[in-house]
């Protein structure tokens, strides 16, 4: 017995329940296949979402019309804007979650997404057709399920293998089992694939904590949330985190065991973050440091459970709870669980296309941890744009690809196709280098008009936008043309710390000061004040992207020459038109990667790592530009 859909989802993570709300909403009869239903989009590690970068990734995914920025909203406990003390191209957005919310949450919006099926089994392999496009999927229940689309979103369950000391464990989570069969055939395909390496922290029993020792970290009470939608709404009481340090008696302990490690005895041979390292690494590769941060995070409203950020370990249990004891607040500690590591296969992302369609299989999409990264917000992303890009092969129109100066999502995936990846690949603010222009206030600027047109944003959401669009329009030109004089404002500006005038200016010099912006100056000027007034909906955060519009214009429009200039780069089609091995006026190391990567464009083919600007100019005189 077989069943047909358009898209077949493959694992319901955060990459996978993105892709099959994305391809269902678009009109694909979706079938989402998981091996545990009561899981999905289950936070593995941290249960938070956003943080530096990441949180610009959930505004984009929101703005697009994905959903893991409404369920992050529902589901949080603390709210927090990270990088407030420097300027809004780095401010970024990150909710603590209740973890089992947060699943709940994401099974309510499957389950009530037109054209959106599930199935709990495992799939153990593929179908291929004739012709070497995808056909479907085998489960192990021994069912067949065909489909012009598949979207591969495995995570970590890849011929999984959990390390806790010396004990291995088969799993692609704790207490979940791994997935085996489909590496071993993508690889016999020709796809090339390797092992990676992550962790996760001990979970602790917050009735054995002494917080009296602890700094408490208290959220955010303001406007700012992940999606633009003003229906969405934070629901649930809001908690603290709280925050503790290791100490030269921890690391004495952690020392001692470093022979049990699995890093260091050899047990672990793959790829492992260097961005966010375990405790064991942190002690060694910082052996200077006489403590580490750690942050004791809430795992929800109605359990004791928490999750310890920053001490990620491999180490045996009794190692673990050793060290920990030696923490002030933590010497009666009791652990739900402690921490692990855990390997698993990814396959080389420069195998893909920038819609995240493989380039040996045609209609077969990865999306997630397989492509080599990790995070839900970098999974989240990946997942959305492979959703809606199968889509389009089953029912047509043109692919949807996000480029380096319209979203990090298009930083993300560029950097996947065209860089590839060697070690577990993570959003950084400086990896973008329009990053001025990607800010985490306008996500919906940039992308919602996009997503709208293509079909995936509705109109509420553009109802929203075409508002705030206009409301802040209308703020800016006021201030702009409205004149102030000294004799009515020098005493406010001498109080506020800054320069009395020596003549009339107009409203925006003054907003333009780093002292002032546009609510202190309406307390002084009835007229702004009134003009604020005015505003009906979302006040604050027309309030803040006016300030930031008037107060960063010069840094704005600059970033957008240079963004414009390289995307005449973008429009010189290359893919291919070259043989590379045969163009001896390219360096060696060109021809090998361009040959490899094979760029849709000669501003892709710039990025990749070995290709010289005089390699550029070589194929540019080749195309007779």
């Amino acid at each position: 017995m077989n069943f047909k859909y358009d898209v077949i989802v493959v694992g319901a993570g955060h990459a996978g329940c993105e892709a099959a709300c994305a391809a269902a909403r678009l009109g694909s009869q979706t079938l989402l296949i998981t091996m545990d239903m009561t899981k999905l989009a289950q936070m593995s590690c941290n249960p938070a979402v956003g943080g530096i970068a990441k949180g610009q990734i959930v505004r984009e995914i929101d703005a697009l019309g994905g959903q893991m920025g409404i369920v992050s909203d529902h589901s949080a406990i603390q709210f927090r804007m990270l990088n407030r003390s420097k300027g809004p191209a780095m401010w970024s957005p990150r909710t603590q979650n209740d973890r089992a919310k947060f699943v709940e949450e994401w099974r309510y919006t499957i389950e009530n997404t037109p054209n959106l099926y599930l199935w709990q089994d495992q799939v153990i392999e593929l179908i291929f057709e004739k012709n070497g496009s995808i056909g479907g999927v085998r489960t192990g229940m021994g069912v067949e399920f065909l489909a012009k689309a598949v979207v591969l979103t495995n995570g970590t369950f890849l011929n999984g293998l959990i390390h806790i000391g010396k004990v291995q464990m088969s799993g692609g989570r704790a207490s979940e089992s791994a997935s085996s069969g489909i590496t071993e055939q993508l690889r016999d395909a020709g796809f090339k694939t390797d092992r990676m390496k992550t962790g996760t922290p001990v979970r602790i029993d917050g009735r054995s904590v002494d917080f009296s020792l602890l700094e408490e970290q208290k959220g955010d009470v303001d406007f700012h949330q992940f999606s633009y939608l003003d229906s969405v709404q934070r629901r649930l009481p809001q908690l603290s985190c709280w925050i503790a340090s290791t100490s030269p008696e921890v690391h004495a302990v952690l020392a001692d065991g470093l022979e049990d490690s699995p890093l260091y005895n050899g047990q672990i041979k793959s790829i492992g973050p260097r961005y966010c390292p375990s405790i064991e690494t942190k002690i060694v590769t910082f052996a200077e440091k006489e403590s580490h941060q750690l942050f004791l995070e809430p795992e929800g409203v109605h359990t004791h459970e928490y999750y310890l950020n920053g001490f990620s370990s491999s180490l045996p249990l009794h190692v673990q709870l050793s060290a920990l004891q030696k923490i002030p607040a933590f010497r009666d500690v009791h652990v739900f669980r402690p921490g692990y590591a855990i390997e698993y296969d990814f396959f080389d992302p420069t195998q893909l296309l920038a819609t995240l369609e493989t380039k040996l299989v045609k209609n077969l999409f990865f999306a997630g941890q397989i492509n080599g990264t990790t995070g839900y917000e970098e999974a989240g992303g990946q997942g959305l744009i492979a959703g809606m890009n199968a889509h389009v092969n089953c029912h047509g129109g043109d692919a949807f690809v996000l480029h380096r100066d319209e979203a990090y999502i298009g930083v993300l995936i560029d950097d996947l196709i065209t860089k590839g990846v060697d070690e577990p690949y993570r959003m950084f603010t400086s990896r973008a280098e329009y990053r001025i222009l990607l800010r985490q206030d306008n996500a919906d600027e940039r992308l919602t008009k996009r997503a709208y047109e293509f079909g995936l944003a509705d109109e509420e959401r553009m109802s929203l936008l075409k508002e705030k669009e206009e409301a802040v329009r209308e703020l800016i030109d006021f201030i702009s043309n409205f004149s102030v004089k000294p004799s009515r404002i020098n005493g406010f500006l001498e109080r506020a710390g800054t320069t009395p005038l020596k003549h009339g200016v107009k409203l925006i010099d003054l907003v333009n000061r780093p002292q002032l912006d546009i609510e202190m100056l309406s307390e002084e000027i009835a007229l702004l004040k009134e003009r604020i007034s005015s505003i009906k909906n979302r006040r604050e955060e027309i309030l803040e992207s006016a300030n930031i519009l008037i107060k960063y214009e010069g840094y704005i429009k600059r970033e957008k020459l240079i963004a414009d200039k390289i995307n005449r780069l973008e429009d010189i089609r290359i893919k291919d038109k070259f043989n590379y091995n045969s163009i001896q006026s390219l360096s060696t190391e060109a021809r090998q990667k361009l040959s490899k990567i094979n760029p849709e464009t000669i501003a892709q083919a710039s990025r990749i790592p070995g290709v010289s600007p005089n390699d550029i100019s070589v194929l540019l005189v080749l195309l007779g530009r």
